[in-house]
């Protein structure tokens, strides 16, 4: 089995790594905008998913990294790939000052408080127009010193993979079960001697960290970054390929983010109904597949595996 998995893997490495040849441009563009919510997906899970915290800060967290990156780009010509390190680490604080605020308060009360933070980001991004240019966007350079999708699309690929990696190893660790005893059992996770608010904490600023990372990288790509970025129709749009693809499961908002990004591009002549499309296909799965395509998936094997047996 385990052998299996490494050459599925390998084959999957594989078509990524020789799409550049066989794709046009425009499906290029959206294979990096695929990659991008990957991170933003795959770093909220990390946060819901597993710790049971409901954030509606994240799209926040990558507009604060891109900003911040592309303003020290411009104002103080610091180069992208630092300003990027920068925009991530100055995310985290933000995350860190957060859950300091809200983290003992929980539940909806976190989640509220984090869409308040996300609407004042917004707001101060839209109309501090002399630092972001508001909705006119800010031009930033590019990450590399020149423009080229296919460099881009192995660029955000690496990165992709390094995220996936560091969640993979965070999930599958010590750290990774206090989150998990943390979502199943606040009070028995306590009993036992685990610090609840420090390990909210550590995860809240992991996850910001890595928005606003993505974000940064994100918006030295597409060269123009507006206030759309941290909106919380950005912020839904990660829940939703989170929820779709299987929150809770490390494939899961892969997946998610790939099926909705894709899907996006077929539906997009329905202007902008494609939001109700969105809505209709996540309230079908929340009734027949709560757990998403992974928990689809995971069932049928269930169903196989009692069959051989």
């Amino acid at each position: 089995m385990k052998a299996t998995k490494i050459l599925g893997m390998v084959i999957i490495l594989g078509i990524f790594l020789s799409m550049p040849l066989y794709i046009g441009a425009y499906w290029l563009h959206v294979a990096i905008i695929s990659l991008f919510y990957v991170m933003m997906a795959s770093s909220w899970n990390l946060l819901a998913g597993y710790t049971g915290q409901v954030s509606f800060a994240h799209a926040a967290f990558a507009g604060i990294g891109a900003y911040l990156s592309g303003i020290l780009a411009i104002t103080l010509h610091v180069p992208p790939i630092i300003g990027v390190f920068i925009g991530a680490t100055i995310a985290a604080l933000f995350g860190f000052a957060l859950g300091m605020l809200c983290i003992k308060m929980g539940g909806i009360y976190l989640s509220l408080t984090t869409l308040a933070f996300s609407e004042i980001i917004r707001l101060i991004i839209t109309n501090e127009y002399e630092l972001t240019r508001g909705t006119m966007g800010l031009e930033v350079p590019n990450l590399i010193g020149f423009y080229s999708k296919p460099a881009y699309f192995y660029i955000m690929l690496v990165m992709s993979i390094v995220f996936l990696i560091i969640i993979y190893r965070i999930i599958h660790s010590d750290l990774g079960t206090t989150f998990r005893a943390v979502s199943n059992d606040e009070l028995a996770a306590n009993s036992l001697g685990i610090n609840v608010v420090r390990v909210r904490i550590v995860a809240f600023v992991i996850s910001s960290a890595m928005a606003g990372f993505a974000g940064a990288m994100f918006g030295h790509y597409l060269l123009l970054i507006s206030p759309d970025i941290s909106s919380l129709g950005q912020m839904f749009l990660v829940l939703a390929m989170t929820i779709i693809g299987g929150m809770g499961s490390f494939v899961g908002p892969i997946i998610g983010a790939f099926f909705l990004e894709i899907l996006s591009e077929y539906i997009r002549i329905y202007g902008e109904y494609h939001v109700l499309i969105f809505g209709v296909i996540a309230l079908i799965i929340a009734r027949f597949a709560p757990s998403g395509i992974m928990g689809i998936y995971r069932d049928k094997l269930k169903i196989k595996w009692k069959e051989v047996s």
